[in-house]
């Protein structure tokens, strides 16, 4: 028996003879059947660049704003559930009150489809000192350091005020806050590899896009796409 790490009921999970033949390591499942139901699948029917669910084959019009702005060169972004009350609630708890063991329910959501995704590099998005030092632990880079090999490609320079807190039109409005170093000795980067930013919700795109910039100002060769659980 094992307790939901959102509910806390007791649950046991279902284990498959695939799963227990398989030789890749998987992370004990965290989340109850009642639960998983909450987090609302994005379908098949979305917007082709940045995931978002629509009523019909279309582009969304963030992504709409972001041609004028970008014209063909628009971030392509992977995203599996739509942004619901149920998974705001569970973001409070891990990012604004510091649970940091929702990380492996965020884990969980995520590995499978993030384990399908072929790049020479993962880059999360970075947090900044101020909030790590408030939460004691790195949001993004803990959901996704036991699936993929993380690369700390990305410098983040400390804002008042998290993205989160801001409304639309203030998210849209934030300055570039990303740096990158070529240069440094812990990585050796091809510039026509493979990027692959990682975050957790996908909103407006300005904080996907501004990491794009950075990269792409460093890297003008390499592609570059992303990751969110959420959109």
């Amino acid at each position: 028996m094992i307790n939901c790490l959102i509910c806390g009921q007791s649950f046991i999970p279902r284990i498959s003879y695939l799963k227990i033949l398989s030789l890749i390591k998987k992370s004990e499942k965290s989340i109850c059947a009642h639960c998983m139901k909450k987090f609302e699948d994005l379908g098949e029917i979305r917007c082709k660049f940045c995931s978002k669910k629509l009523p019909k084959a279309d582009i969304c019009d963030d992504c709409k704003a972001w041609q004028k702005i970008y014209q063909k060169d628009i971030l392509i972004n992977h995203s599996i559930y739509k942004y619901n009350d149920f998974f705001h609630d569970l973001m409070v708890n891990y990012k604004r009150y510091g649970d940091y063991v929702l990380y492996r329910v965020l884990e969980q959501l995520c590995m499978e489809e993030l384990s399908g995704l072929n790049f020479d590099y993962y880059v999360p998005i970075p947090t900044s000192k101020d909030h790590q030092e408030r939460r004691q632990f790195d949001t993004i880079s803990s959901i996704y350091q036991n699936i993929v090999p993380l690369s700390y490609a990305l410098e983040k320079m400390d804002i008042s005020e998290s993205q989160g807190e801001k409304n639309r039109i203030e998210r849209l409005a934030t300055p570039q806050s990303f740096l990158v170093e070529k240069d440094n000795e812990k990585f050796q980067y091809k510039d026509e590899g493979s990027f692959l930013l990682l975050d957790d919700i996908y909103t407006t795109g300005r904080t996907l896009y501004h990491a794009r910039d950075a990269l792409r100002s460093v890297f003008p060769k390499a592609k570059i796409e992303s990751f969110s659980i959420c959109r």
